[in-house]
């Protein structure tokens, strides 16, 4: 037995150029866009079904100059799955874009990795240049949920369900955590924000926003450890997903792929 995979995309900014989303990346008159997409994640199998991240709130994402393309919870819906049905979230790191909309699923227990609310209500995030990753509504909400006794926190690695599994890494962010998916073409690695794009794997440079540069590269080896191969990582933000694998249906063209087949290496 083994879960249906899919990647629903919520929002998008096509502004961005390559040079941004990599450090040690000179500006280059002949650079060329490499725009950021916004994911959340879905796992069925097992009689569960299994969010990865949240996502955000219009509000939010247009706030911080990014294109919302609809709410996650209607990419749900394309997949015939109401918020209700969701009984597990996995909160990667709580980071703005990955830690909100929790209030749309009532009936989820969240996982998460103590560290990184540790780090979101820390001394540090009296420093605003620290705390931009993060929303106050978003870590409030977070706090409600843990005071409402839906929330599991983990160290390490952790099955969560049969044949998926929570790996901690930090690096990206203090408490970041990865999640591997076993489906019907192997085990594959949702690295979230271990890696935004492929070519932070590639070219082993990180992500701009890097809590600790050590841990960071020891993140990607993590999920190279872990996925099947390297055709079996989904990077957080990489839009060439959408290329990449088939929508889950005709009609969720750009919205739905499907994680649980092999991408085609050759688009």
């Amino acid at each position: 037995m083994s879960y249906k995979l899919y990647a629903i995309r919520y929002a998008t900014n096509q502004g961005r150029q390559r040079y941004e989303n990599f450090i040690g990346m000179k500006a280059d008159p002949h650079d060329t866009p490499l725009a950021m997409d916004f994911f959340v994640w879905l796992a069925i199998g097992y009689g569960r079904v299994i969010l990865i991240d949240t996502g955000c709130d219009e509000q939010t994402c247009k706030k911080r100059g990014n294109d919302f393309l609809r709410c996650p919870s209607d990419g749900l819906r394309s997949l015939g799955i109401e918020p209700h049905q969701v009984d597990t979230v996995i909160v990667t790191h709580l980071h703005w874009d990955h830690a909100g909309n929790f209030d749309l699923f009532p009936n989820a227990t969240f996982h998460a990795c103590p560290i990184e609310i540790q780090h979101a209500v820390s001394p540090c995030m009296c420093n605003s240049f620290m705390r931009a990753p993060y929303d106050v509504d978003h870590i409030c909400s977070f706090i409600r949920l843990l005071y409402a006794e839906r929330v599991r926190y983990h160290r390490g690695v952790t099955e969560i369900a049969p044949g998926l599994t929570v790996h901690e890494v930090g690096g990206h962010s203090p408490g970041l955590q990865f999640a591997a998916v076993e489906t019907n073409r192997g085990r594959v690695a949702i690295a979230s924000d271990a890696m935004h794009y492929f070519d932070n794997m590639l070219l082993l440079r990180p992500y701009p926003v890097v809590h600790d540069i050590p841990s960071y590269f020891a993140a990607i080896d993590s999920v190279t450890a872990v996925a099947e191969t390297e055709n079996h990582i989904v990077p957080g933000h990489d839009p060439s997903i959408m290329r990449l694998y088939p929508a889950a249906s005709p009609n969720t063209q750009g919205i739905v792929v499907r994680l649980d087949v092999m991408p085609n290496i050759g688009t």
